[in-house]
This record gives C-alpha cells, sequence and structure tokens, in this order.
C-alpha cells in the first residue's frame, strides 16, 4: 500500500477505500475497494480521486502533487504484479476507466490496453503463450480506444476499416480475422490517426497514461455526460474518478471471456441467473452488442469451476450490499477475476418486486423497501400495456430489455428522433447497436429498438435508467442505416413506417397496436384484488403502498371538477378535492349563459342570467359532494377572466365584418364584439380574474356561494355528509377577502340554516403579496392552499403560456435550470414564498390548515419539499394520487420517525 505526504491525497490504493466512499472515489472505485477488502479476486489498481477531477476542470492543469503520487502507485502496482508498465519484454498493461458518484453507462471515456506500443505488443505475444493473434487484436484495440477518446479520431473511420478487413476475409465475424490480417489493422489504424492528429500514435507507455487519466476528466463534460446528468438530475460540480487498473483479457481464446451479471433479474425482480456472457472477448464487446451474446447460464457447460465461483461471489455480493448487484467480471483462461460491481439498476416493475423480496428474506425493513422506489417508477408502472390478439403477429422478437409498450415511426439516427420528437411525433429509434452518442435520440424516441446486444447492452442499460422501453437483440432484423430501413422475414420496413415494440416480451409488431390498462393501474381502480392474484408486482405495490399510506403524514387530495373525476380520484385513494374549478362548469352548452351574464345591460338582466345558471351550479356541486362521501372538498370560486368565455377579438371582428358586408342583421353579434372589446386585457393574467372579477362582477361570487351552500344542505338532507371549503382566487390583500367573506357568511347563515353543514372560507396563496403578507390574511381565512402555478408564474414573472416553448430549451441547455419550475417547485425562490406564508399564517392563527393545488402536488420532489414546510395535504390530478401518496410516505420516513402516524 501506497502512503503520500503531500497535503492533499488525490491518489488511493484499492485497499485503502470501500463502498461508502463513493463522492470522493466515484463509484466504481468505492465498489472496487469494497470488493478488495471482501478478499474477491479484484485486478490490482488505484483509484484517482474526483477533487483531483474538480481541480483539473477547474484550472485546466492537474493539481500539484497528482503526478508524483500516480508515480508512487504506478511503481507499487508493478512491484505486484511483477511486471513495468508497456516492458518490452512483459509488459504490464491497465485500464483507464471513468467512475463517477452516480452510474452513468457508457457516458465517459474508457481506454483499456494503455501500454503497448510496436515494441511490447511482441512482449504480449509471447506473454500470451506466443498468441499472436491475441497480441494484434489489442493493440488495435488501444488504438481505436485512444484515437477516439484521447484525440477525437472519428470513431467511424476505425469501424469502417474493421468492416472492410471483415470483408476482405470474407466474413462477418471479427473473430475470423488471424494475426496477419490484425497487423495489417494496426498499420491502417495508425495512418488514420496521424491523418486527424498530426503526430504518430504515442509510443511512450507514461504517456498513454498521462493522456488517458486527461480525458477521462475531460469527459466529465463532454456533450453527452452533460445531457445525460440533466436527465437523470446528476450535479454538474461532482467530477469523475479515474480507475487505473491491471488489465486481464477475456479475448486469449476459447477458455476466455466476459460478462455482466445480475443478482435478480433487472427487468422484473424475478430471483435466478440473468447475464450475458461472450466467449474469447472484452468487457467493451458486450457493452457496445457487437456481437450476440450467451444466457449466462451456458457458461456453466463452458467453464463450470469459473461458472460456480461466479454464483457464490454474486450470493455474497447481494447478502453484503443488500440489494440487487450488477456485476462485470472477465475469464482469463480459467481464472475469474471481478472487475465490477454496483447496485444494479432496475426496471420500475422490479424494484417494487425486488424491495417486497429482500423485505421478506429479512435483509431490509418496510421502511427501507419504501425507501428504495419512487414516485417516478410508479408513474411508469401505470402507463398502459399492449392490447393483443389474433390480428397481430410478432415479424421479430429480441430479448424484452427494459418494459413498456411503444409505437411510433421508426427512425434510425438520433437526429432524425430529436427532429420529429420536435414535431410532436412518436418514433421507434433502431440501431444494430446504440452507443453513448445516441443519448439524445434515446431521450427524444418513445422506444429503442436494436438488432444486437443483450439486457446488458449500452441500449439496455440506458433505456432502463430512462425508463424507456427498449427491445435488443433483435437479429431477425438487418438494419440499413445509409438506405433507412429495415428488413425482416423478407418485409422491408422504411423510416416513417410505424412499428410498435413490447418491451417485457421482446416482441416487435408492424404498425400502431392498441393498448390496454396496466396491472397496477387496475389495481387501483379496485378491478385487481391484491390479495387474490399471482402477480408479483401488483401485491408488490399493494404492500408498499400500505406502508406508505401508514407513514405519511401529508394527506393527498384530488384536483376534479365533476363527479366522475371524483370517483375515479377516490378509487385512486383520494382523501378529499383540493380543487374544484368551477370555471370548468362554464362551458359547452353553458356558454350562452356566461354570453347572457356579460352582455347583461341592467342590473335585472345579470340577475337573471345568474339565476339561470344557480342550478346547474348547484347540481354540479351535488353530484362532487356526493362522489365524496364526507371528505373535503375545496370549491375554487371562478378564476379566469370573463372573456376567456368569449370567441377570440379578432375572430369575432371579421365574422361581424363580413356578415354587414352581406348585410346580415349582426345586432347580436355587434353587441357582443363591443363587450368583447370592452374587456380586452394586454395581459389578462394580470388583470380582472379571481376575486377582482367577483368584486366587479355584483352577485358572481354570492350565486356561487349559494350555490355549494344549497348543494351541501341538499346531500346533507339525503343521508349524506358534505364538506365544503369555499376558496377565494387571486387575493393580494386581506381587504379583498374580508369583503368577499362577509357576503359569503350571510348567505350561508341563511342557506343552512340548522342543517349542521360547516362550510370553511379561505384563500388560495398565488399572488407574491399574499405570501408576504399571509399573517394578515389569516386573520380573515380559515385556511391556504398555495396555487404553485400562478405564483410560480408572477414569482419569476414568466408568462406560463409562452415561455416553455420559447426560451426554456435554451435554459435547461445553459444549465440555468436543472428542471422546468413548472413541473419542480422552485425551492429557493417560489419555495421561499410558501415557506414564509406558511409560517407567518399559522403564527397568526394556530391551526391554520395548509394545502397546495398546483400541478406540484404530484410531483415526486415537490411532495418532500411540502412535507418539510409543514403543509397539511397536497392535491393533484386524479392520476397522479397515488403518486402523491407514496412519495408522502417517503418523506415521512425521510425526516424524524414523530413524522409517522
Amino acid at each position: 500500500m501506497v502512503t503520500t505526504h503531500e497535503t492533499d491525497k488525490y491518489v488511493y490504493d484499492f485497499a485503502e477505500g470501500n463502498k461508502d466512499l463513493k463522492d470522493l472515489l466515484g463509484g466504481k472505485g468505492a465498489n472496487l475497494a469494497e470488493m478488495t477488502n471482501l478478499g474477491l479476486p479484484v485486478p490490482p489498481g488505484f483509484t484517482i480521486t474526483t477533487g483531483a477531477c474538480q481541480a483539473y476542470l477547474a484550472t485546466g492543469r492537474e493539481p500539484d502533487g497528482l503526478a508524483g503520487q500516480i508515480e508512487a502507485h504506478l511503481e507499487a502496482l508493478e512491484r505486484a504484479m511483477g511486471r513495468r508498465l508497456g516492458d518490452p519484454q512483459d509488459p504490464l498493461l491497465v485500464s483507464v476507466r471513468s467512475g463517477a458518484r452516480f452510474s452513468m453507462p457508457g457516458m465517459m471515456e474508457t481506454v483499456l490496453n494503455v501500454g503497448l506500443n510496436d515494441r511490447s505488443v511482441v512482449g504480449l505475444a509471447r506473454q500470451a503463450g506466443g498468441s499472436d493473434r491475441f497480441a494484434w487484436d489489442s493493440y488495435r484495440r488501444l488504438i481505436q480506444m485512444f484515437g477516439k477518446t484521447v484525440c477525437e479520431v472519428p470513431g467511424e473511420e476505425f469501424e469502417h476499416a474493421l468492416d472492410e478487413a471483415k470483408r476482405a476475409k470474407g466474413t462477418h465475424d471479427d473473430l475470423d480475422l488471424d494475426a496477419d490480417d490484425l497487423r495489417g489493422l494496426v498499420e491502417t489504424y495508425k495512418k488514420i490517426f496521424v491523418k486527424h492528429t498530426g503526430r504518430e500514435f504515442p509510443q511512450e507507455p507514461r504517456e498513454q497514461l498521462d493522456l488517458a487519466i486527461r480525458a477521462v476528466f475531460e469527459s466529465w463534460n463532454a456533450e453527452r455526460a452533460i445531457l445525460y446528468r440533466r436527465q437523470e438530475r446528476i450535479p454538474a460540480d461532482l467530477g469523475t474518478a479515474v480507475n487505473v487498473v491491471a488489465m486481464v483479457f477475456g479475448n486469449l481464446g476459447p477458455d476466455s471471456g466476459t460478462g455482466v451479471a445480475f443478482t435478480r433479474d433487472p427487468g422484473s425482480g424475478a430471483q435466478g441467473i440473468y447475464g450475458d456472457y461472450l466467449a474469447n472477448a472484452q468487457g467493451e464487446d458486450v457493452v457496445a452488442g457487437i456481437r450476440n451474446t450467451v444466457p449466462l447460464q451456458e457458461l456453466e457447460r463452458l467453464d463450470k469451476t469459473s461458472y460456480d465461483q461466479l454464483l457464490d461471489i454474486m450470493a455474497r455480493l447481494e447478502g453484503h450490499y443488500q440489494d440487487l448487484c450488477d456485476i462485470e467480471f472477465t475469464i482469463e483462461r480459467g481464472k475469474l477475476w471481478m472487475l465490477q460491481t454496483r447496485v444494479g439498476k432496475r426496471t420500475a416493475a422490479a424494484a417494487f418486486v425486488i424491495a417486497g423480496q429482500l423485505v421478506d428474506e429479512g435483509l431490509i425493513d418496510l421502511d427501507e423497501a419504501l425507501h428504495r422506489v419512487n414516485g417516478a417508477q410508479l408513474a411508469q408502472l401505470m402507463f398502459p400495456r399492449f392490447q393483443l390478439d389474433h390480428e397481430f403477429e410478432a415479424v421479430a422478437r429480441g430479448i424484452g430489455a427494459s418494459p413498456g409498450a411503444a409505437s411510433g415511426a421508426v427512425v434510425f439516427t438520433s437526429a432524425r428522433a430529436v427532429e420529429l420528437a420536435a414535431e410532436g411525433k412518436s418514433v421507434i429509434l433502431v440501431r444494430r447497436e446504440t452507443n453513448p452518442d445516441d443519448l439524445n435520440g434515446m431521450i427524444a424516441a418513445q422506444g429503442i429498438l436494436t438488432s444486437r446486444g443483450g439486457k446488458t447492452s449500452h441500449a439496455a442499460v440506458v433505456a432502463r435508467g430512462m425508463g424507456k422501453t427498449c427491445v435488443s437483440g433483435a437479429d431477425g432484423i438487418e438494419v440499413n442505416v445509409p438506405a433507412k430501413r429495415f428488413t425482416v422475414g423478407g418485409r422491408t420496413v422504411s423510416e416513417g413506417d410505424v412499428v410498435s415494440i413490447d418491451g417485457t416480451t421482446g416482441k416487435v409488431y408492424l404498425g400502431e397496436v392498441p393498448v390496454t390498462p396496466s396491472e397496477v393501474v387496475q389495481y387501483f381502480e379496485g378491478s385487481l384484488d391484491p390479495e387474490r392474484t399471482d402477480d408479483a408486482l401488483v401485491r408488490a405495490v399493494h404492500r408498499i403502498m400500505t406502508h406508505a399510506d401508514d407513514r405519511r403524514r401529508l394527506a393527498v387530495r384530488t384536483n376534479a371538477d365533476t363527479g366522475a373525476d371524483a370517483a375515479r380520484a377516490r378509487r385512486f385513494g383520494a382523501e378529499g378535492i383540493g380543487l374544484c374549478r368551477t370555471e370548468h362548469m362554464f362551458l359547452g352548452d353553458r356558454r350562452e349563459l356566461v354570453e347572457r351574464l356579460i352582455l347583461a345591460a341592467t342590473d335585472a338582466e345579470r340577475t337573471d342570467a345568474l339565476a339561470a345558471l344557480l342550478p346547474l351550479q348547484r347540481q354540479d356541486f351535488v353530484e362532487i359532494f356526493r362522489e365524496m362521501a364526507g371528505l373535503p372538498v375545496t370549491v375554487r370560486l371562478i378564476d379566469p377572466p370573463l372573456h376567456e368565455f368569449l370567441p377570440p377579438l379578432e375572430q369575432l371582428a371579421v365574422n361581424v365584418a363580413v356578415a354587414q358586408e352581406r348585410g346580415e342583421d349582426v345586432a347580436k353579434e355587434e353587441a357582443l364584439l363591443a363587450a368583447v372589446r370592452r374587456m380586452h386585457e394586454e395581459n389578462p393574467m394580470l388583470g380582472l380574474r379571481g376575486v377582482r372579477l367577483g368584486l366587479v362582477i355584483p352577485g358572481l361570487f354570492a350565486m356561487q356561494v349559494r350555490a355549494i351552500a344549497e348543494a351541501a344542505v341538499a346531500v346533507t338532507r339525503d343521508g349524506g355528509t358534505a364538506c365544503p371549503e369555499i376558496m377565494v382566487p387571486l387575493v393580494g390583500a386581506v381587504q379583498e377577502l374580508e369583503t368577499v367573506r362577509a357576503e359569503a357568511e350571510k348567505i350561508i347563515a341563511e342557506v343552512v340554516g340548522d342543517s349542521g353543514v360547516e362550510v370553511l372560507i379561505g384563500t388560495m396563496i398565488e399572488v407574491p403579496r399574499a405570501a408576504l403578507t399571509a399573517g394578515q390574511i389569516a386573520e380573515a381565512a380559515q385556511f391556504f392552499s398555495f396555487g404553485t402555478n400562478d405564483l410560480t408564474q408572477m414569482g419569476w414573472g414568466f408568462s406560463r403560456d409562452d415561455v416553455e416553448g420559447a426560451f426554456f430549451w435554451r435554459y435547461l441547455e445553459l444549465g440555468i435550470f436543472g428542471i422546468s419550475p413548472f413541473e419542480s417547485i422552485d425551492r429557493d425562490g417560489v419555495g421561499r414564498l410558501i415557506r414564509i406564508a406558511a409560517e407567518e399564517g399559522r403564527a397568526a392563527r394556530p391551526g391554520l390548515k395548509l394545502g397546495v393545488c398546483g400541478e406540484h402536488g404530484g410531483d415526486p420532489d415537490s411532495v418532500h419539499f411540502f412535507h418539510e414546510v409543514g403543509l397539511d395535504y397536497v392535491s393533484c390530478s386524479p392520476f397522479r394520487v397515488p403518486v402523491a401518496r407514496l412519495e408522502a410516505g417517503r418523506a415521512a420516513i425521510e425526516t424524524t420517525g414523530s413524522d409517522s402516524r
């Protein structure tokens, strides 16, 4: 073991680390250290820390002391291996691999076989027992990876040269190339290198190593790595560690190979032996999918000793990490080496199933099981699946690498996928195999289909991490990217043709296949009994959701405007309605009544219009109160400006002008046009709406309050229970609320009488001034509900209807946003307004009920924030209710035990 007297320690031997040092050593380095300390067969090596990377990226040069520490650890590695880096007679070769805190598969760089040159390639052949083919294959791999990774030589030039060599040999398999073929390929690769770099391929081993390390550092800020971090919400300032590991070779012949294994199925969670193996290959061949692998079970026939040892190690690692483990290994002439382990990426279904299994096995408790799943995964499980019958025949079948049902137009390049997706079209990205440069297209596509690779290929791993449907290794498909088509079974599918892929079964269908609700939705709807089903996923979801409900403090309500919406939300577990939008009740056939209200020239005409609307509104509320059966229902009085219920000004003006030209009677239309012009506003979202409209249009709010109170009394007298809460929108000053409340209380007292109905009156906090004067407003409000959509709009000065398409893409690209503030709550700005309002509101009125009813109420990250600031409930659309329930439970277990109920 090497020690250092440098002020900053930048390099750690594997024996010095452990799995808890991921921030310092990255995930790969920390886990290599952990396996070393467990006594597992790990090739010797050392890790350069994320701190070194951060310093390098900040200054553009290696930090002081790093070179000396690398030299000391390299010398120790040479002593341990009994070889020197690049020694012409008996060379030590190393791999240089990235390894960030969070897994970023394929997004950063790796260089294998560092230390090979024109002299040591001969020594490597001697070392390998005279295998010239192996030595020259290793050398061509180094030039190809080094050229592309370190010197930005276009990778396709190397690939074309390899394809040409295989064509000249009359083969499709690189294993058929002999030593002379590969020696010639090395010379071709060198010429490609000189052509693009202006220099010869470096022959000095230490120069190769230093340049490879810097390339890995710099790959942290590569375009694809930045894109992946944004997609996965990984902080941009973490940096990557670099692992320098003694090479072990899986391409030494039929008694060697490489593979990837999972301790459980990452697709379904089922227990068993899952993975891919490729004989006579290096690890990059498996991940890249350049040759189709065999199932891991085949290794038992090929090398039973290594197979049995691998199964024993897998069991040890899963017990040690108490989770699904993803393992990379190499067998070098019958000797098993462990190259990596990590807690494996899994599909949403597998996450729930595995969490339940580990509870049953006594490895974790239910709190930990709840911690290991999340709302985004649950939302994925609620997506529909294909509804298949005899009319749909699969034209191809591959490996179900990432579950889901996806249909779309076929595209063959990432650029085309991005282009069509920007036009709102669904696409399926079809490739022979994907590589990290395809990330843009994978994000844009509904699904990914490859003709090569297995469950551990690049396409499979990245798709699972993103929750994208993926079918890999569909080798019946012949992909022709330049011609923009693929053929299968004598049929040709061209770019733009629609296909459907099933990421569970691996089947591929021509055309669009209809979908049916998922089993998880059927469970939430009540049509699937978790106690009577054999579906492991449904049972796992039920168990974890039950525990989340037991642990959460936040109640979960729904946003619903009709009885049908309310009924569905209750089935999904809603505990009331947090937002009933009354303006939605004025649409459809009722628009004519709204026009009458707007065009009313006298008080009598206005009164008549309101009287006509009253029974319609009352009946709406009766249906909703009945469906909620005693649960609270927060009804927001009309919020948008009335002109939104009228035809657009420009369209109406043109219609009137055309009718006048024709000599038609347009008296009514002219009156309507005059009203629209009178009410026209340049910025209606900041104009006459909400409480302002209620104060300006006499009788409007009074009609709505009366309808709510009469509906509540009617339901109560029919033997039901109604719990209405009237919410006044857009309040910015306590005087506005006091005025509306005074009128409302008179009407409520008149209607309710001795019926026992209690009606609360509160307000929506959506204007920044309301948040900052919450202490005053709480004196007149019995509850607050945060309208986070408008609060975000006004807090940022953004027009939500305009800015998302106009420039948010650029803000996300520049890193100004990690995510749209309309999607997830802006904790520092808008969140601070909510925290102030909650604290000052409760200081003025202890016990003040606090909720949120913007769409943030169903966003997983936002739910955690609302728990932290002490809100009583969140409200969201019916479909997101289960997500909010789950995240509210997770929020509770992540704070203190006193938060459980």
